[in-house]
C-alpha cells in the first residue's frame, strides 16, 4: 500500500497542509514514547500541564512546530478511557501524524477532494472537531482525517461539499474544545473508512499494528515533513 501510494503522489503535486514546508529549520521532532522519561514527570490528566511541556519544548527548540508519531508506540494515553475499554486491548500505537503549533494555526488540503465526513467526537482524549476528506487519485480513493480542530471549523460543511487543493479549510482547536488536547492536528490517511463516518481510529492495539499498517499509509507522504 504504501509502494503504491508513493506511485500514485509522483503525479501529484502537493501543497503543504501547513501553508508551508516543514523541516528541521521550523519544526522539532517530538518524542511521546516510553522512552520519554520526561512524561513520568508531567500530570498528563492536566490539559494545560501538558500544554505547557509541549510549546516549552517547542519554544526552546526557536521552532514553530512540533511533528511526528507515525506507528509510535505511546506513553501519553493512560490520560483516557478513550483508548480502553473491556472490548479492546488497550490503544496506544498513534496510526496518524502530530503536528503540534499554536491554536488557530490554518490548515489546508493538500489534494484536491472533497468532505466525506464531519462531527465533533467530544469527549476528554477524543478528536473533538473532525473532519475527514476524500480523494480521488486515479481509480482508487485516499481519505485524510483532520482531528483537533476548531469547532468553529464544522460550521457550514456539508457532505460532497469540493475542497480545492491549497484551499484553507480547517484550524488547529483550542483546548478543551479539541477533545482536551494541547492544541496539534492529528493528520492520518485511510484507503478504507471500514463503514465509519466522522471518526476513524486514531491509535491501535499492538495486536492490531500489521492490520493498521496495511489500511494507514505514512501521511508524512503528504506533509511533508523534510528531514
Amino acid at each position: 500500500m504504501q509502494k503504491a501510494l508513493n506511485s500514485i503522489l509522483e503525479e501529484q503535486k502537493l501543497f503543504p497542509i501547513m501553508g508551508e514546508t516543514l523541516n528541521l529549520s521550523n519544526a522539532i521532532q517530538l518524542d511521546f514514547s516510553p522512552s520519554n522519561h520526561d512524561l513520568e514527570e508531567i500530570d498528563l490528566s492536566d490539559t494545560a500541564k501538558f500544554d505547557t511541556y509541549v510549546f516549552e519544548k517547542i519554544s526552546r527548540s526557536k521552532k514553530k512546530y512540533g511533528i511526528g508519531g507515525y506507528f509510535e508506540h505511546r506513553a501519553i494515553y493512560s490520560r483516557s478511557a478513550v483508548f480502553s475499554t473491556e472490548l479492546a486491548d488497550f490503544r496506544d500505537v498513534h496510526m496518524g501524524v502530530d503536528i503540534w503549533a499554536d491554536a488557530w494555526t490554518p490548515v489546508f488540503a493538500p489534494l484536491n477532494g472533497k468532505i466525506h465526513s464531519f462531527q465533533d467526537n467530544a469527549g476528554f482524549g477524543n478528536y473533538g472537531p473532525t473532519i475527514i476528506l476524500e480523494h480521488e487519485l486515479g481509480e482508487r480513493k485516499l481519505y485524510s482525517l483532520f482531528g483537533h480542530l476548531a469547532l468553529e471549523d464544522l460550521k457550514g460543511l456539508e457532505v460532497g461539499q469540493k475542497i480545492s487543493k491549497g484551499q484553507r479549510f480547517c484550524h488547529l482547536g483550542p483546548f478543551p474544545e479539541n477533545g482536551d488536547w494541547p492544541p496539534h492536528l492529528h493528520f492520518q490517511l485511510m484507503w478504507d473508512m471500514m463503514g465509519m463516518f466522522g471518526d476513524f481510529p486514531g491509535v491501535c492495539s499492538h495486536r492490531e499494528v500489521e492490520k493498521f499498517r496495511n489500511i494507514c499509509p505514512d501521511p508524512n507522504l503528504l506533509i511533508p515533513f523534510k528531514t
